[in-house]
């Protein structure tokens, strides 16, 4: 994108709409790096719920009154607007859950419970988030089957040259985050599925860090499931989003039940509703539903594209600024095209969770640990790192207040 495009995005304009950002903590404004984890929620979004919540609210699916039929509509049409979001054939193949932890869990326990057994691999990545690391693992351990990992190169990029040697006819899922919640490092996910498909495994992407600041095409990725959460991409909390192709899911059992997902039950048996509601069993989140909906559209207004080359020029900046100290130590690959918007780095003497206090002296917000990445972290060698994640309302000027307040670390702990 170009420097002109880029100069276009009116951040000014975009910040008036999260007054959050304007929050003061002993005269200092707050500055918002901790955007990996959640994001804030814009005006939009916000009215867009509490305009549900006094209109509308009701229960779907339920109702002959006008209240459930309009309910329904929109939680039905919310479905719709996500499927288009990242061209999904349809409303059929996007399954709405709690978050993309929840989302993995659903087609470990629906699919993998199932289908693996020994003499099965699972590939992961070494830099897998707990979400994906910890379910496939334990799934690994009832079902018999084997869990390998692609390995990161010197470069913290993954090393694709072992993901072919890893990947066998023997594989039965290959299970990889999009980008990195830790390194920033943005996988190859098409190509990672393609391995897949070629040995007849399926492909499961943890798409958190990825759909929140990019265009996300399923289609093209041709991932068999993609995941990702609400509360990343300017949307609620309590809501996330499960792809997957519906021949797929269609062959799967829930590993749910109750009201929502049935299509006939007596005393001895029960069947199945049609997609998406299959898997949606209960009362679901109709308001976090339609605030996703807004969130979308807040996000296309804007423009993914720009999103992305924001934030991925805010994160070149504070890379650049950073590796001009010398006692920084930076994690994950040079910034370009395989890198996302996110920073985790240590300044030598101080540990992280001190850092991150030191940054909270000064009202700036980041994130300290091993951001549910343990096994990467043991890997690097150090038991926890700062990182800074940036979004479409983060500036330059932050960045510099954060590479300013590391002269506090380093007086305290001379």
């Amino acid at each position: 994108m170009s420097q002109q495009n880029l100069e276009s995005l009116d951040v000014g304009a975009i910040r008036d709409e999260f007054p959050i950002l304007e929050r003061e903590f002993d005269g200092q404004q707050v500055v918002y790096l901790d955007n990996a984890a959640t994001t804030q929620t814009p005006d939009p979004v916000v009215d867009a719920m509490s305009d549900y919540y006094r209109e509308s609210n009701a229960n779907i699916h339920r109702g002959i009154h006008h209240l459930s039929q309009e309910a329904s509509i929109m939680y039905e049409e919310a479905h719709d607007r996500v499927a288009e979001f990242i061209n999904a054939d349809g409303r059929e193949e996007v399954i709405f859950t709690k978050n993309t932890t929840e989302g993995e869990n659903l087609i470990a326990y629906a699919w993998g419970l199932n289908e693996l057994g020994p003499g099965d691999e699972i590939v992961l990545t070494e830099m897998e988030h707990h979400a994906s690391l910890v379910t496939w693992q334990q799934i690994g351990k009832r079902t018999g089957a084997d869990v390998k990992y692609i390995r990161i190169d010197e470069d913290q990029r993954l090393d694709m040259d072992h993901a072919r040697e890893l990947i066998t006819d023997d594989t039965a899922i290959v299970s990889a985050v999009h980008v990195s919640n830790t390194l920033g490092t943005v996988n190859p996910v098409s190509e990672l599925t393609d391995l897949a498909h070629e040995h007849g495994a399926l492909s499961f992407i943890d798409g958190a860090q990825a759909v929140p600041n990019r265009p996300v095409d399923v289609e093209t990725i041709d991932a068999d499931f993609y995941a990702f959460s609400g509360h990343k991409m300017a949307g609620p909390t309590g809501i996330g989003v499960l792809y997957g192709k519906q021949h797929l899911l269609e062959e799967m059992e829930p590993y749910l039940y109750g009201g929502g997902m049935i299509r006939k039950v007596t005393y001895e048996d029960s069947t199945w509703g049609d997609l998406p509601w299959k898997f949606e069993p209960g009362t679901p989140q109709i308001a976090e539903a339609v605030g996703l909906e807004a969130a979308i559209n807040w996000l296309e207004d804007i423009g993914m594209e720009r999103i992305q080359a924001h934030e991925e020029e805010i994160a070149r900046y504070a890379y650049e600024q950073l590796e001009s100290e010398d006692d920084v130590e930076i994690y994950g690959p040079e910034p370009g095209p395989d890198r996302g918007g996110l920073v985790s780095f240590n300044i030598e003497g101080v540990h992280a969770h001190d850092l991150a206090s030191i940054m909270n002296d000064h009202t700036i917000a980041v994130r300290a640990g091993d951001h549910c990445t343990q096994p990467l972290h043991d890997k690097l060698g150090v038991p926890a790192s700062t990182r800074a994640s940036f979004y479409v309302y983060n500036t330059r000027e932050e960045v510099d207040k954060l590479v300013a307040a590391l002269d506090d670390a380093r007086q305290l702990f001379s």
